[in-house]
Order: structure tokens, then C-alpha cells, then sequence
């Protein structure tokens, strides 16, 4: 229970909130690997078309919304993130491919 100032509860916001700094630094590594691996795929990939592929985009969402229904996560908000996501690495993959 918090005291009349709040200290308890300001202590536990900002332990949540260090570990959620620590998260987003797991999660920064995780998306470094996979853009090392987007430009591999991206070497292997003849034309712009093959870098947007709306199927694969969307076997990777479904692929995810699995994923988080295992783990209890709303698979909205996993999917809304891949969205992003998935849409920022294909335009980093396309600047890539034309020497940008």
C-alpha cells in the first residue's frame, strides 16, 4: 500500500519501468539479428515484388498471432507490431537493393 506521497507506489513504477528498459534492449538485439538476416534474404531476392511478397507477409502474421495465443500475449497487439515492423524492414530492404 502506498503512503500519503505515493514513495511505494513511484518505487515499484520505476522498477517496472527498469525492466521494461531491459526488455527493449533484449528486443533491439532480436531486431538487429533479424535485419542481418533481411539482408541476406534481401541478396537472395531478384526484384522488388519478391521484397513486398504479401503472402509471406502474411504467413508471418499468422505465424505470430500463434505464437502470442501460446504465450497469453494479445496476438493484436503482436500483430499490429509485426505490421510496423515487417513494413519497416521491407522499405529498409528496398533502399538496400538499390544502393541507398
Amino acid at each position: 500500500m502506498a503512503d500519503d506521497d505515493g514513495k511505494d507506489t513511484a518505487g515499484k513504477l520505476d522498477a517496472v519501468r527498469e525492466a521494461i528498459n531491459e526488455v527493449d534492449e533484449q528486443m533491439v538485439a532480436l531486431i538487429s539479428r533479424r535485419e542481418r538476416l533481411v539482408r541476406r534474404a534481401g541478396a537472395l531476392k531478384h526484384d522488388d515484388a519478391s521484397v513486398r511478397a504479401p503472402a509471406r507477409v502474411e504467413q508471418v502474421i499468422t505465424n505470430v498471432r500463434g505464437y502470442a495465443e501460446k504465450q497469453g500475449v494479445d496476438p493484436t497487439v503482436v500483430e499490429e507490431t509485426y505490421r510496423a515492423m515487417i513494413g519497416a524492414f521491407i522499405e529498409f530492404e528496398l533502399r538496400v537493393r538499390r544502393g541507398h
